[in-house]
C-alpha cells in the first residue's frame, strides 16, 4: 500500500483521495515544482494492473476540456501508476445527493459531459462506465457556473478498451476507486444499457443510456424506475427534458444516435433577449426618430422612441427624464416650448435621474 511522501516517478504522494479493495487514487505533487499537482491511480492488487494498462491506452490522445487528461503512465514500474490531471472539487454524486441542482444546472453539466464523450466516441473510445462518481466538478463552478468551459470533466476510462469477457472484473476495479469504497457492483449496473448487460456489441450509444440515467438523477435525486419521467417527480422539469430522457433511457434502436444529438435535444431556450439599448433623444436639437418603434424591456409592448415612460406598464425608458421647470410637464425631446404651459424649455428642462 502506498504511503504519504512516497516517490513515484517524478511525483511525491500527498494524500489519498479515493481508496478501495483493488486500487487507490492519490493527490501528488511534482518533486521539484511543488505547485504542480496530479492525481495518481495505483492498483493495489496485481491482477488489476492490466485494467490500469487498459485505461492508460484508452485515454492516450484524448485532449479535451471535459476529459481528465493523462499526464504520465507506467504499468511496468515497480509501483505501476497512471498520473492524471488533478481536479480540485467534488464528484457529481455529491451534487446529486445535495439536491441543489436546477434543471438549467443539470443541462449545463450534462452538455459538458456529452461534449467530452462525443469527442472520445469520435476517436473510437467508449467509456462503458459513465456514472456520477466518474464525473468531476471543478471548484471553479462555484464562481463561474456549470456552463464555464472545463468545469465538468469525465474520468476513469478503465473500461474504454475492455473486452466483454473481463467486464465484471473491470467494473469491480473501477467501482473500488469511488468515493464509497467497496460498493456493490450493482451500483454500476444501474447505468448499463440493455445491450451492455446482455453482452452485446457496445458502441458509444451505451454511454448515452448512462447519461439518461444521470439526467434523471440530477433532476429528481433518484434513479429512474418504471415509466416515470422526471416531471412526474418534479413538476417544474421542462417537458423537453422528459422527452430527452425517454430517448436516452430506451432500447438501442430508439436511443439518440450521437452525443451531439443528445446535447441538442436538452438545449433549453432561455427568455427572449432584451432589446438592444436605444439611444433616445434627450436634449434640444436632438434628431427626431419618428416612425421607429422599439419594445419595452419589461412588458415587451411597442413604444415610441421618444417616449420617456412605457404607456403600457409605466417603466421609465430613459436615464434622465426631461420635465418642464414651470409646470412639471413632460415635453418631447425636440420641443423648444412646453406644449402644456408654453414656457421656453430650451436648456431649461429639469432632469430627473432614473433607471433605464
Amino acid at each position: 500500500m502506498a504511503q504519504p511522501n512516497q516517490r513515484i516517478s517524478e511525483y511525491v504522494l500527498d494524500q489519498p483521495v479515493g481508496r478501495g479493495a483493488f486500487g487507490e487514487v492519490w493527490r501528488a505533487h511534482h518533486h521539484v515544482w511543488v505547485d504542480q499537482l496530479v492525481a495518481i491511480k495505483i492498483p493495489t492488487d496485481p491482477q488489476y494492473v492490466r485494467e490500469l494498462q487498459r485505461e492508460g491506452v484508452a485515454v492516450h490522445g484524448l485532449a479535451h476540456p471535459n476529459i481528465v487528461r493523462a499526464i504520465g503512465f507506467d504499468p511496468f514500474a515497480e509501483t505501476p501508476y497512471l498520473a492524471m490531471e488533478y481536479v480540485p472539487g467534488t464528484s457529481l454524486r455529491t451534487l446529486i445527493a445535495s439536491r441543489s441542482l436546477t434543471p438549467a444546472d443539470a443541462v449545463a453539466i450534462l452538455r459538458q459531459v456529452l461534449a467530452g464523450l462525443g469527442y472520445a466516441h469520435e476517436r473510437g473510445v467508449v467509456h462503458r462506465d459513465v456514472k456520477p462518481e466518474n464525473i468531476l466538478i471543478h471548484d471553479r463552478a462555484k464562481t463561474d457556473g456549470y456552463s464555464a468551459e472545463g468545469v465538468v470533466k469525465v474520468t476513469d476510462f478503465g473500461l474504454g478498451q475492455a473486452a466483454n469477457s473481463t467486464i465484471v472484473g473491470s467494473i469491480a476495479y473501477s467501482q473500488s476507486l469511488n468515493d464509497k469504497a467497496g460498493q456493490d457492483i450493482a451500483g454500476t449496473l444501474d447505468y448499463m444499457a440493455p445491450e451492455q448487460r446482455s453482452g452485446g456489441e457496445i458502441t458509444g450509444r451505451a454511454d448515452l443510456y448512462a447519461c439518461g440515467v444521470i439526467l434523471y438523477e440530477m433532476l429528481t435525486g433518484e434513479k429512474p424506475a418504471g415509466t416515470e419521467v422526471p416531471s412526474d417527480l418534479v413538476p417544474a422539469v421542462p417537458k423537453k427534458l422528459d422527452d430527452a430522457f425517454r430517448r436516452s433511457y430506451a432500447r438501442l434502436e430508439k436511443r439518440f444516435a450521437s452525443a451531439a444529438e443528445f446535447a441538442e435535444a436538452i438545449k433549453l431556450s432561455g427568455p427572449p433577449p432584451l432589446p438592444k439599448p436605444h439611444t433616445f433623444a434627450t436634449g434640444f436639437g436632438a434628431p427626431a426618430m419618428l416612425g421607429a418603434r422599439t419594445a419595452c424591456p419589461n412588458c415587451r409592448q411597442n413604444v415610441d422612441p421618444t417616449d420617456q415612460f412605457c404607456m403600457h406598464c409605466g417603466l421609465q425608458l430613459v436615464a434622465t427624464v426631461r420635465r418642464c421647470t414651470q409646470c412639471g410637464g413632460y415635453p418631447d425631446p425636440n420641443d423648444r416650448f412646453c406644449i402644456f404651459c408654453g414656457s421656453t424649455i430650451a436648456g431649461g428642462a429639469a432632469p430627473v435621474a432614473g433607471k433605464l
